[in-house]
């Protein structure tokens, strides 16, 4: 296959051109030249879109993902980082069942008011005493 221009990239990965300036100057990505004005990149940079993509959706920053690439542009993946991210979803997926569960039960509970409900009165308490908080705000800066 031959060399990609920028517009090309864009078009094959669904990565905007700006998007990929970016991650060229993060040192995510390189081109290898110019075709005018434009920048040319090899084939093999789809495949590590392809990864930077991966690791976005898992919840990795991109200076994590930086890390997952060696010098040589090879992926160099650490296991452990994985495994950690993989605990960190994990925690998250569990909190954030807990909190749709509580939603769920103060949509349908029978009580004729909520703060009659004592399970909605714990939630209420959880709230309060800032747990439901500090899991919200673990789950939105892994999302960053």
């Amino acid at each position: 296959m031959k060399d990609l221009d920028i517009t090309e990239v864009a078009r094959r990965s669904g990565v905007p051109a700006s998007t990929l300036r970016f991650y060229e100057e993060k040192g995510l990505i390189a081109s290898i030249g110019r075709r005018g004005l434009r920048r040319l990149f090899e084939p093999g940079v789809l495949e590590r879109l392809a990864l930077i993509a991966l690791g976005r959706a898992a919840g990795f920053s991109l200076d994590e993902i930086a890390l997952m690439f060696a010098p040589d542009g090879l992926p160099r993946i650490d296991r452990r980082m994985l495994e950690a991210k993989a605990e960190e979803l994990d925690r998250t997926i569990r909190e954030l069942s807990a909190m749709r569960d509580g939603l769920r039960h103060a949509a349908a509970c029978p009580a004729p008011s909520h703060m009659e409900c004592p399970t909605f009165r714990r939630i209420v308490r959880d709230a309060a005493s800032g747990a439901m908080g500090a899991r919200r705000k673990r789950a939105f800066q892994s999302l960053e």
